[in-house]
């Protein structure tokens, strides 16, 4: 069902969808909004025409460059997601976190320090030096915050099944890269175990969420399709991207797999 957010307005729409690009589909081809990266080829998007979405009105608020504080926060000329919530709400999902963990600044770090020690980890030794783990902290954060969203999703929607949508395998689970990825050989392990700590602590709020909260794992299925695989089994897109897509997000394909592993956490009973 094509997005709508005027269909049964007196009651509000029935599937919500929020998060940051990596739900918004950003890159893809079939641009709904500009200002947010929102594509037709999203996950939430493909979710809403599957059996679990295509009877419900669908209201899509996921936007490029989101964080957890635009939940409740304006984003530019954006209202705050939460914004779209109603009594009639019965489905949510959700995928935030990268960038408060500032994934993009992160990212950029890694390239540039990477000339310093091509065959260690300086990414690793930059967030963690002083033996202070910057990201670490800044995960643990996330996870109070996101227990904050899910409450105040219960309190806006008591009758929504929200499905907390974990990120893509972006970086080989091996730990070995790839010469077309700029990074120090040793980074590409640290930044795939940032990748599941962050997971791990969505995962953790999912299941301390209550009936009618849990977590969709997006990152098991798309292992061995990261950014170092060759471009025909790639589904998360390199630093120098293909056409129609966004550096270091999922591709069409990727985007498939995860509206495949978000609808089948949405039909588990």
């Amino acid at each position: 069902m094509a997005q709508n957010a005027t269909a049964s307005s007196a009651d509000g729409p029935n599937y919500v969808a929020m998060g940051d690009s990596y739900a918004s589909g950003a890159g893809l081809a079939g641009v709904l909004d500009k200002e947010c990266d929102r594509t037709t080829g999203s996950y939430p998007t493909l979710v809403s025409k599957t059996a679990a979405g295509k009877n419900r009105t669908f209201k899509d608020v996921t936007c490029s460059g989101a964080t957890t504080a635009n939940i409740a926060n304006p984003q530019g000329s954006k209202p705050p997601q939460a914004s779209a919530l109603t009594p009639n709400t019965k489905l949510v999902t959700l995928t935030l976190g990268g960038n408060d963990v500032g994934f993009t600044s992160v990212l950029t770090t890694c390239v540039l320090v990477a000339s310093s020690d091509p065959n260690g980890s300086p990414c690793k030794k930059h967030f963690t030096s002083g033996g202070k783990d910057v990201l670490g902290e800044r995960i643990n954060t996330v996870e109070g915050r996101i227990r904050e969203i899910l409450t105040d999703i219960r309190r806006r929607s008591p009758d929504a099944k929200v499905i907390v949508v974990g990120y893509p395998a972006l970086f080989p689970d091996s730990g070995v890269g790839c010469k077309e990825v700029p990074f120090a050989k040793g980074d590409f392990a640290f930044l795939r175990d940032t990748t599941k700590k962050l997971n791990r602590a969505l995962a953790r709020r999912a299941a301390a969420g209550g009936v009618g909260v849990s977590f969709a794992d997006t990152y098991t299925p798309t292992a061995g399709h990261d950014m170092c695989q060759p471009r025909e089994r790639r589904w998360i897109e390199s630093l120098t991207p293909a056409p129609n897509t966004t550096a270091a997000h999922p591709n069409a394909t990727g985007q498939l797999v995860m509206a495949w592993a978000t609808t089948a956490q949405i039909t588990k009973p």
